[in-house]
Parts: C-alpha cells; sequence; structure tokens
C-alpha cells in the first residue's frame, strides 16, 4: 500500500473553499485590524500615525527554483523580503495580504505547505493576513505579498537623508545569501546528472539559511528604539550592497567611499566562496538577498553603536563630485557600479 498522503486537487476545492482552508485558523493580533479576512475589503485604523505600504512579487523560474525551494520555506520567505522594506523605514509592520497564481500541478496540500510558512512568519514578526486573491496561472507560481505598517511621522527615515560626514554603516554581514544560492545551483545541477547522488551541504547551514529562510532586521528597528538613535538615510539589501549604496547616493545627491577591509562576511561565506573561486567580496557587493539595514548616522551617534557587534561602520559620505567608490584593500580606489539583481534581466 502506497504511504503517500492523498493530494487533493485545487479544482476539487474552487477557489472560495480553497481560500476558506487557508484561511481558517487565522487569528487577529493587531488593535488596528478592524476586519480581517471574510469581507470584500478588509478594514485597517491607524488613527494619528503615517500608513506605510510596499508590495513584491516572486515568479517561479526567476526569483526561486522549486527543485531545492521548499514551499514552507518559500511562504516564509515571501513574507520576510516584504516586512524588510517596511523596517528600513524605521516602520513596523502590521497587516499583509496575499495573492496567488496557481498552475494545476499545485495540490491543495501543496498550497497548504506554502502558507505554512505565511502563517509561520506572520507569527513570528506580529503581522495580520487581512486577504488577498488566487487566481490560475499556466506558468507556475506567481506570489505577490503586500505589505502595510505604521510609524510616527517624525520616526520615519527615507533614502534621501544622508550628508557628507556621516557614518555609513550596516547590519549583520554579507553575501552569505548569495553564497547559499550558489552551493544550492552546484548541487541541483549535480542532482541533474546523477539522482541518485546525495547533495553534499554538511558545514553549510549558516549561508543556505540565509538563501532559504531569510530574517528581517525588526531587531534593528527596536534597537534604534532603545539607543533613541535615528539614522539620516537607511535602505534594505536585497539588490546587493553596491545596488544600495548608489540608491542613497543618488536619493540623497552625496558621495561615499566603501571601505572593502570593513565589509562583515561569515566563515562560511568566505569558505564556499573560495571552493568555488569567487572573490568574497564580490558576493557580498553584488548578491543580494541579505535583507540587512544599511545606514547612514550622523558622526555624534557613532558611540551609540561603537559597541555593537551586529552594527559595522564601512565607510563614510562624501561630497557628491567625489562619487561612490570602493576603496581597495591595498588603498586603490574604485567606483561603485550597480552589478546586482537585475529583475528585467532577460
Amino acid at each position: 500500500m502506497s504511504k503517500e498522503k492523498k493530494q487533493t486537487r485545487i479544482a476539487d476545492l474552487g477557489e472560495f473553499g480553497l481560500i476558506e482552508r487557508l484561511t481558517k485558523n487565522i487569528n487577529i493580533v493587531n488593535k488596528s485590524t478592524l476586519r480581517g479576512v471574510g469581507d470584500d475589503a478588509a478594514v485597517i485604523d491607524y488613527k494619528e500615525n503615517c500608513v506605510v505600504f510596499s508590495t513584491d512579487l516572486l515568479t517561479e523560474g526567476v526569483h526561486f527554483n522549486l527543485m531545492y525551494v521548499p514551499l514552507k520555506h518559500l511562504g516564509y520567505k515571501a513574507v520576510v523580503v516584504n516586512l524588510s522594506d517596511i523596517y528600513a523605514m524605521n516602520a513596523r509592520p502590521r497587516q499583509i495580504t496575499v495573492n496567488l497564481a496557481l498552475s494545476n500541478k499545485f495540490s491543495v496540500e501543496a498550497v497548504e505547505e506554502l502558507y505554512s510558512g505565511i502563517h509561520l512568519a506572520c507569527e513570528h514578526y506580529g503581522v495580520d493576513l487581512v486577504g488577498g486573491d488566487t487566481t490560475s496561472s499556466l506558468t507556475g507560481l506567481t506570489i505577490s505579498i503586500s505589505v502595510l505598517g505604521e510609524a510616527i511621522p517624525e520616526n520615519l527615515v527615507y533614502r534621501s537623508g544622508a550628508k557628507p560626514g556621516d557614518l555609513l554603516c550596516v547590519s549583520g554581514d554579507l553575501g552569505g545569501a548569495y553564497m547559499g544560492l550558489q552551493l544550492l545551483e552546484r548541487e541541483n545541477e549535480v542532482f541533474k546528472v546523477n539522482q541518485n547522488t546525495q547533495p553534499q551541504l554538511q558545514g553549510y547551514d549558516y549561508i543556505l539559511g540565509r538563501q532559504l529562510k531569510p530574517e528581517a532586521r525588526a531587531d534593528v528597528v527596536n534597537a534604534f528604539e532603545k539607543l533613541k538613535l535615528k539614522p539620516t538615510s537607511m535602505i534594505d539589501i536585497s539588490d546587493g550592497l553596491s545596488s544600495e549604496i548608489l540608491h542613497l547616493c543618488k536619493n540623497s545627491n552625496v558621495g561615499c567611499q566603501l571601505f572593502e577591509g570593513s565589509v562583515p562576511m561569515d566563515d562560511q561565506t568566505k569558505k564556499m566562496a573560495g571552493e568555488l573561486n569567487i572573490n568574497p567580496i564580490v558576493a557580498a557587493l553584488n548578491g543580494g538577498e541579505d535583507y540587512e539595514l544599511l545606514f547612514t548616522l550622523s558622526p555624534e551617534d557613532s558611540e551609540k553603536i561603537k559597541n555593537d557587534p551586529d552594527f559595522t561602520v564601512i565607510g563614510k559620505i562624501t561630497e557628491p563630485a567625489e562619487g561612490a567608490n570602493l576603496i581597495a584593500m591595498g588603498g586603490s580606489k574604485i567606483p561603485l557600479q550597480a552589478q546586482g539583481w537585475n529583475h528585467l534581466k532577460s
């Protein structure tokens, strides 16, 4: 007798039956959520605070490969990448909506597995799932998540506030998600040739986690509040450090110096880069998907983060005429280029 669980076709439930099954256990945790799933629209009450909104789209074959990305991890990550944008504004996420386009290769149980990751992320970050939509697809799976957040107006941080003399800082470490992706891609190519081969992933739990189950830096925003610290500008690192620095420089009309030797990287990132003959600084500059926060600080605030191992000063903001440059280990100056993830690349 087969031990495989019976798979239910989505067509057997229909759109409304599927929605009811996926949302039946939702618990509302935010007071601002007056009405969530189950009506024509959600009702949100933010009173005197600002509403912060962001949305993101993930498409199978472009942003993820289901050969090695578990559906539960994908659901979790799809939420996290959106929450990260809200934290990058020094705001706090409160509600999300989820839109799915599904091909008929997915069973109801597969979609439930995806939603288990979505629900886990909502629980971990204290956000409410308040609505969404489902439709059919001819090309696999597409996930679009929108997030609503709130902030006291004077606490909001934009990309446009950096000034010459400010310190360029980052949370956590960089390049790990990209090297985790390279490892997964390598083992997937081996599997295509010989499906009896076991993937060689031992010793790389950290960079695999950085790729498959990243975390948004809610703790950084909490730390800023505790330290009574407000960055002058901020952005999350989704497309690579170099691209994000250039966004800050353009929006703030400044230049910068990024010191190669100061960019924080984990030992597993460096080890994997060595195995694949990749310069680890290239992974940090161009890899993306680290979802750390890149921010600038006034020099007088530097003492507040000096003893925190989770924050690293990696450079300084300069006059716009100086441009944005990487200062290499040997002292040479190399203009930064936006070579990170290009969403529209063919």
